[in-house]
C-alpha cells in the first residue's frame, strides 16, 4: 500500500534513545502527540514561538503523509508564577491566566501555527489531576504531608532513564520553594496544601492545588489515553518536566507508554537564553512589531530545530527579504500564467510536460520529502530545495513574457506553482491572504523600520530621476545608497520606471 510506504520514511530524533528512529506509531494510520503549552502570565517570547512552530510543522506533515493527528496541547493556567503575577496586578489569577491564553492564541495565528486538535487548560481538569494522583498513592508512590502530596522518587527505580540524570540533581529552583521536610530532595509535589489568598480545590488531602508535573500526565491520559505516539516541548523541559512525568505517570499506570520524545533546542539573543524566569526574553509581538510574522516564522525555520538559533536584527532583515523574494515570484509567476492563459486561450487539454520539466517536478517533491522526513530539516528546503524551485519559477516566467514557448511553459508553470505552494503549506509559509497584500505588508513594515513613508520614497525616486535628467550621478547613487542602507532597493525597470522593494540594509553585519 502506497501510504503504508510513505509513513515508513520518517525519521525522528528520539530524546529517550538519543537516536534517529523510523517513526512507526502505535494505531496504523493514526497519530497522538502532546506538546507542553505555555504558562500563561505574560505575553509569550520567541522561545515559544520557536516551539511551536516546530510542532506545527511536524503537525502539518504527518497530516499531509496521511496520518490522522490528534495534537493536543495544553496551558497551564494554575501555577505561582500566575498567583505571583495576579497579586502584582490586583487580579484573578485565574481571568489573568484566561487573557494571556486568548492573546497567545493570537500570537500563534499570526504566525500561521493551526490550532491543536484540543488545548486543555488545568483548572479545567481537576478531578483527572486527582485520580491519577490518587493511583500514585495507593500504587504506594507517593506520601503525604501535611495537606501536601509528594511523589517518592526511590519508588521508581528507572527514574532519570530520559535525561541521564540522577534523581538528587533534580533540586527545587525556578518554579518551587526548597521544601526540606520531603524525604529525598529529589521528591516532587503532586498537590500543594492551599495558602491564604491563592485559589484552591477540594481534594482527600485537603485544599489546595496541582503541582506542575502532574498536569500534564493527567491531560495527557486523558486525551490520548496512557500510551500515545509524540511527547513533545522545548529541551528545558527534557529535565525535570518530563522525567517526572515519566515517574509519575508509569506509577500511575504501569502500561504507560510513549514512542518519541521529542526536544527543540532553545532561541538565544546575544547567547543568552529567552526565557521569561530570567527576564531575558524578547516577546512575539516586539519582534512582528517590525517584521513580518511570516519573516520570523522563517528566520525560526532557518536553523534546524535541535541546533540552538541566536536571534539577530541581520538575520530577521535576511529571513524578511527571503519572504519577499518568496511571494515577488509568486506574484510575478500568477500575473504571467494569467496573461498567458488569456491570450492563448487554453481550454483543450493541457500539454504533455517535457521529460526534463517533469524531472523537475519530481525533484522538487522528493527533495522536500525526504529532507523533511530527515527529522524536520527545514534548513536545507529553505536553502536549497525551495530556492531552486524558485528561480525555476522566475526562469519560466521570464520566457512568458518574452512570448517564448508559452503553452509548454504555462502548463510546467502552473505545476511548480502547485508543488511550491505544497512545499510552503507544510511549512506553514503560505498565507491565506493574496500575494499582493502579502507584499505590500512587508513592504509596510520595511518602510517602519526605516522610517520612511511611501510618499518619501517616492519623493526620493523623483529627486533621483532629477538628478540623472540634469546628469548629476554623484546625486542620484547617493539617494540609492542612502535608501539602501536602510533597506530600501530602488530598481530601473525598462517599462515600468523606478519601483522600490525592501533590501538587507547595506552595511549590515549578516555574520
Amino acid at each position: 500500500m502506497e501510504e503504508t510506504k510513505k509513513f515508513s520514511k520518517l525519521q525522528l530524533f528520539n530524546s529517550m534513545t538519543k537516536q534517529k528512529e523510523i517513526f512507526t506509531p502505535m494505531n496504523p494510520g493514526k497519530v497522538g502527540m502532546y506538546v507542553c503549552g505555555i504558562t500563561p502570565y505574560n505575553f509569550s517570547h520567541i522561545g515559544h514561538a520557536r516551539a511551536y512552530v516546530v510542532f506545527d510543522v511536524l503537525f502539518r506533515y504527518l497530516e499531509h503523509l496521511g496520518y490522522e493527528v490528534t495534537y493536543v496541547r495544553n496551558f497551564t493556567d494554575v501555577d505561582d508564577k500566575i498567583i505571583n503575577r495576579a497579586n502584582e496586578l490586583n487580579q484573578n489569577p485565574i481571568a489573568l491566566s484566561a487573557w494571556y491564553c486568548e492573546e497567545f492564541r493570537k500570537d500563534m495565528k499570526d504566525l500561521q501555527c493551526r490550532s491543536p486538535t484540543i488545548e486543555p487548560r488545568v483548572s479545567d481538569h481537576m478531578e483527572q489531576i486527582k485520580k491519577m494522583i490518587a493511583r500514585i498513592i495507593e500504587n504506594g508512590c507517593a506520601y503525604l504531608l501535611d495537606g501536601d502530596v509528594y511523589f517518592s522518587v526511590e519508588k521508581f527505580p528507572n527514574y532519570g532513564r530520559l535525561s541521564g540524570r540522577k534523581g538528587e540533581d533534580n533540586k527545587a529552583g525556578e518554579r518551587v520553594a526548597v521544601d526540606f521536610r520531603k524525604r529525598n530532595p529529589a521528591d516532587f509535589a503532586l498537590w500543594k496544601a492551599a495558602k491564604p489568598g491563592e485559589p484552591s480545590w477540594d481534594s482527600p488531602w485537603g485544599p489546595g492545588r496541582p503541582g506542575w508535573h502532574i498536569e500534564c500526565s493527567a491531560m495527557s491520559a486523558e486525551y490520548l489515553t496512557h500510551r500515545f505516539d509524540i511527547h513533545g516541548g522545548g529541551i528545558d523541559l527534557l529535565f525535570p518536566h518530563h522525567e517526572n512525568e515519566i515517574a509519575q505517570s508509569c506509577s500511575a499506570c504501569p502500561e504507560s507508554e510513549i514512542t518519541c520524545w521529542l526536544h527543540n533546542e532553545f532561541v538565544t539573543e546575544n547567547n543568552l537564553k529567552v526565557s521569561k524566569s530570567s527576564k531575558h526574553f524578547k516577546t512575539i509581538r516586539e519582534v512582528t512589531e517590525s517584521y513580518h510574522p511570516l519573516a520570523l516564522r522563517y528566520f525560526l525555520l532557518g536553523t534546524h530545530y535541535r541546533s540552538p538559533v541566536n536571534y539577530s536584527i541581520p538575520q530577521m532583515e535576511i529571513a524578511s527579504v527571503a519572504v519577499f523574494y518568496i511571494y515577488q515570484t509568486l506574484r510575478d509567476c500568477q500575473d504571467a500564467v494569467r496573461a498567458v492563459g488569456e491570450r492563448v486561450k487554453v481550454v483543450s487539454a493541457k500539454p504533455r510536460l517535457s521529460a526534463a520539466a517533469q524531472e523537475s517536478i519530481n525533484k522538487l517533491n522528493d527533495d522536500f520529502e525526504k529532507r523533511l522526513s530527515d527529522d524536520l530539516h527545514t534548513p536545507t528546503i529553505l536553502n536549497a530545495t525551495l530556492q531552486e524551485a524558485l528561480r525555476s519559477m522566475n526562469s519560466s516566467t521570464s520566457l512568458i513574457k518574452k512570448k517564448q514557448q508559452q503553452e509548454s511553459t504555462l502548463h510546467y508553470l502552473t505545476e511548480l506553482e502547485k508543488g511550491v505552494r505544497r512545499v510552503l503549506m507544510v511549512l506553514g509559509l503560505l498565507s491565506d491572504s493574496p500575494y499582493p497584500e502579502v507584499l505590500q505588508q512587508l513592504k509596510d513594515k520595511a518602510l517602519k523600520r526605516a522610517g520612511l513613508s511611501e510618499d518619501d520614497i517616492l519623493q526620493k525616486i523623483n529627486e533621483r530621476a532629477e538628478a540623472r535628467k540634469a546628469k548629476e550621478f554623484s546625486k542620484s547613487d547617493e539617494i540609492r545608497s542612502d535608501l539602501s542602507a536602510k533597506g530600501i532597493a530602488l530598481m530601473d525597470a525598462a517599462n515600468e520606471g523606478t519601483l522600490w522593494r525592501p533590501c538587507v540594509p547595506v552595511g549590515i553585519s549578516t555574520l
